[in-house]
């Protein structure tokens, strides 16, 4: 078997693996009825099946400036979109967004916003 069939097989499968990772991100969405569940799912989930994405097309495209762009793409994905969705779930805590329920945190920050 050549190189470039087993580099192919390994795409495909990273491809499949990444596709699989996003749908349970919409599993994740559907499954959890609390806001910030929902964008704790999503975010881990978005993140990873981005990168095993990105990978699978670097390994696609072999070496070239494409893969290289594709490779800068994966670090502002792994830098900003964890941050991103920490700042969205963050502004929606501080501004009261009303949940079903109480959040464990809660509890222990209004202790230290009284003392």
């Amino acid at each position: 078997m050549e190189l470039s069939a087993i580099l192919e097989i390994i795409s495909n499968i990273m491809l499949v693996v990444g596709l699989i990772f996003m749908g349970f991100g919409v599993l994740g969405l559907f499954r959890f009825k609390n806001f910030f569940l929902r964008s704790m799912a999503t975010a881990k989930v978005d993140t990873v099946g981005s990168l095993t994405i990105l990978f699978a097309l670097v390994i696609r495209s072999g070496v070239s400036w494409f893969s290289a762009k594709l490779i800068l793409l994966a670090v502002l994905i792994v830098v900003l979109g964890p941050l991103c969705h920490h700042m969205v779930a963050r502004s929606a805590y501080l501004s009261g967004y009303k949940t079903s329920g109480e959040i464990e945190g809660d509890k222990a920050m209004e202790e230290e916003e009284t003392s």
